[in-house]
């Protein structure tokens, strides 16, 4: 059963953080960074999967997400200024609560989607502080279509304003991934096959919400500065593990995260594995779910061992 709490970020900013975690002695503590227009408390089932095999979880919600908007209108919203930097300084202030509940136990971090950039970056700039990492649903950063994503969102915020949301940014997203799956039953059918975990996300009043200029401006920015800032400070036996969805869009079927898992191999890591589940984006909410949640404990087994 989750258990709630509130951290305080560096700006003063309460953080909405759930805490899964078992009685049993624990074998490690995964930090999972959660994706776009979603929140933290829908990686409960995941969550129990994990204290199930020993692990436990913890996951905030990020700025304009979840339980931290303090309205509707503040969904899908970083901050005026600095909402990259904001959003990895919460992350990284609930590693380090973890870190002092836990002071001897591994800390693997979980990303999905937009979460595998803000692990990324917390992975660059304090890697000391985790001992193995696992990315679901993402892709190689830096690539022509995000600068072109970049100017259209500045122009569209110099448009309609930082907190306004543009239509034009909303179909070259989450519109045109849905193409894909054409004539789609919801607008987001992209996120998985099973049709009851697209109907939760959509009955889901925390889900789905557009996002805004400034907040696409903080995260096109935010991966550009990931590719700039590279993996120096990284050991090279460091452990990743990529998953995606064959017909993942954001994953570009696959081909994304094969050229991010060969990014981060030329960067000089060596312990880098992939696999590609049948499934589209949300693996987690994939009819196989229940096999990837498993696989995912086995990968965390030999991240532990190592």
């Amino acid at each position: 059963m989750a258990e709630a709490f509130v951290l305080q970020g560096s700006d003063g900013n309460p953080i909405h953080t759930y805490r899964w975690v078992p009685p049993s002695p624990l074998r490690g503590i995964v930090q999972i960074a959660h994706g776009m227009a979603e929140h933290a408390g829908r990686y409960a089932p995941f969550a129990k999967c994990l204290n199930q095999s020993g692990y436990g979880a913890y996951a905030n919600d990020h700025r304009g997400h979840g339980k931290i908007a303090k309205s509707t209108e503040e969904l899908g919203h970083f901050a005026d200024k600095d909402g990259w930097e904001l959003v990895q300084g919460d992350a990284l202030a609930l590693s380090n609560r973890i870190r002092s509940e836990h002071p001897e136990l591994p800390l693997i971090l979980f990303g999905h989607s937009m979460g595998s950039f803000v692990a990324l970056s917390l992975l660059q700039r304090f890697p000391e502080r985790y001992s193995g990492m696992i990315l679901s649903g993402s892709t190689l950063p830096g690539g022509w279509l995000e600068r072109l994503g970049l100017q259209i969102a500045r122009f569209e915020g110099l448009r309609l304003g930082k907190r306004g949301r543009s239509p034009l940014i909303s179909f070259l997203s989450f519109g045109l991934f849905n193409l894909e799956f054409a004539p789609a039953r919801t607008p987001f059918d992209w996120l998985s096959s099973d049709p009851q975990a697209v109907d939760a996300y959509v009955a889901d009043p925390l889900c789905g919400f557009r996002c805004t200029n400034q907040l696409w401006i903080d995260l096109l920015e935010g991966l550009r500065s990931i590719v700039q800032r590279g993996f120096a400070k990284v050991p090279k036996n460091f452990p990743i593990h990529l998953i995606a969805g064959e017909r993942d869009p954001v994953s570009k079927g696959g081909r994304g995260v094969r050229a991010l898992a060969d990014w981060l191999k030329a960067s000089g890591l060596e312990r880098v594995t992939l696999k590609i589940y049948p499934g589209r984006h949300e693996l987690l909410h994939e009819r196989n779910r229940e096999e990837v949640m498993r696989e995912i404990v086995q990968v965390l087994d030999t991240f532990i061992a190592s």
